[in-house]
């Protein structure tokens, strides 16, 4: 069981997913705005946090702004519109998941336990530290750290899981559709420009290193190092 907060104005919606979440055995917690979620995070620490963008009070970029000064939690938004730019945003904050409505009670619920099995799996390897370093580049893998030029940079979780992933499988040309089924789970049946999208964000953050990811035409990427 798991602690769900879902966060939108739009009561039906809430209701809607509340039904099935409770159904599954989950504990669910509600917010109609942004400054409410951002309050309820504090006090209940959910597992996961269902976020929509355009409220009243608060909006769901500002809430997510405020809760990930404290909080790593894993958060799918939740979006009337599709354009690049709103999923960009939201993915730049740490967002895992982006859903545009409509949407159905099984989609999100798919979406809600991949995101929930992902992170269960998460373990500290205490063997020592995994480390790759090309010139000014410095991945420290165990540590969840990334140097360039000996400055540390901050990643949103997503992006580390990409670029650990792509490390350990260095120079090996990997598939869109594995990445998409080790990094996002076996049953993501989401929009696969997400992948493209984390790619850009990922390339950005490298800065001068950002073309140690190249990208195969018709297949997928490679890290070259």
């Amino acid at each position: 069981m798991a602690k769900i907060l879902i966060c939108d104005d739009e009561q039906g919606l809430r209701a809607v997913i509340k039904r099935y979440a409770q159904f599954d055995g989950h504990e669910v917690f509600e917010a109609t705005n942004g400054a409410e979620a951002v309050d309820i995070n504090k006090k209940a620490a959910p597992d996961i946090i269902i976020m929509d963008i355009m409220m009243p009070v608060m909006d769901g970029y500002s809430a997510i702004r405020e809760i990930r000064k404290t909080s790593d939690v894993p958060v799918i938004m939740l979006s009337a519109r599709g354009e690049e730019y709103d999923k960009i945003l939201g993915f730049e904050l740490g967002v895992d998941d982006y859903i545009v409505k409509p949407f159905s009670s099984r989609e999100i619920m798919l979406r809600i336990s991949a995101i929930l099995r992902r992170a269960s799996k998460q373990t500290t390897d205490n063997d020592g530290h995994i480390i790759y370093q090309k010139s000014g580049l410095l991945i420290d893998i165990t540590a969840y750290k990334v140097y360039i030029d000996e400055e540390q940079i901050e990643l949103s979780p997503k992006l580390y899981d990409i670029l650990f992933f792509l490390v350990r499988n260095k120079n090996i040309a990997i598939p869109r559709e594995r990445m998409l089924t080790e990094i996002w789970g076996y049953d993501y049946f989401g929009d696969d420009r997400t992948l493209d999208t984390h790619m850009k964000l990922l390339r950005k953050a490298l800065g001068p290193y950002a073309d140690c990811i190249k990208t195969l035409r018709g297949l997928g990427y490679r890290f070259e190092g």
